[in-house]
């Protein structure tokens, strides 16, 4: 009986520990980017679209590693790993205050990527997985930022352009947004599919990595006065 109770025990913990981290998260939205092609169709449309009006301009609002966090959650068969990156700039462009009329973008130092294990660190910077040599950066810039009033006040669906590892892609995921006299906070929390930005590496045959990653923003930038 105490064979058995163990063997269960241990069963349910390596079932756990098989858990996807991505199961019960929202999963953003891919598409290519519409501004990856434009350059070969920027003449036409100028031939035949009146020149748009600049977009207002608001506070630039700085986003750092200091007062921000961009963070990822991988895993495979045998269990997951948390990671993320040390090194990052950004801007949110508050205007009137509202997000709905703002954006947002980030700059992030691939080579300042980290996680869990030592290990690991190294094996994301290579060839496999990120390849920072090759592809030192990654950048999101929103394009477009709406009220979900569904989900309640404060919560907005966010689309933007992701470039990472050479992949230029339009993301949309939701986003909760506040903005107070002291700050502008944006917490999300969406998965992707890492294929979709060329990210094959399968792991071991028999312990091979999913391919859907859990991607947490919390970015907090003060306000000016």
């Amino acid at each position: 009986m105490n064979k058995l109770a163990l063997g269960a025990l241990s069963l349910s913990l390596f079932l756990a520990a098989c858990e996807d981290p991505a199961a019960n998260k929202t999963k953003a939205v891919t598409s290519n980017s519409a501004t990856s092609n434009s350059a070969s169709t920027t003449q036409t449309a100028n031939a035949s679209t009146p020149t748009a009006k600049p977009a207002a301009k608001g506070d630039a609002l700085p986003l750092t590693a200091e007062n921000s966090k961009v963070e990822f959650t991988g895993s495979k068969v045998t269990g997951k790993h948390d990671g993320g990156f040390k090194a990052f700039t950004g801007t949110i462009d508050l205007v009137n205050a509202k997000p709905e009329e703002s954006s947002v973008s980030v700059d992030i130092d691939m080579n300042s990527t980290f996680a869990d294990d030592e290990k690991l660190t190294g094996h994301l910077k290579s060839p496999d997985f990120f390849d920072v040599e090759k592809f030192p950066k990654a950048n999101f810039t929103s394009t477009k930022i709406v009220a979900d009033s569904a989900k309640g006040a404060g919560n907005y669906t966010v689309t933007g352009d992701f470039d990472l590892h050479g992949q230029k892609k339009s993301i949309t995921f939701p986003a909760k947004i506040t903005v107070t006299d002291a700050d502008v906070a944006v917490e999300s929390e969406f998965s992707i599919n890492r294929k979709d930005f060329g990210i094959v590496y399968a792991g071991k045959a028999d312990d091979l990595i999913r391919d859907d990653v859990v991607i947490r923003l919390n970015l907090k930038s003060p306000r000016k006065k």
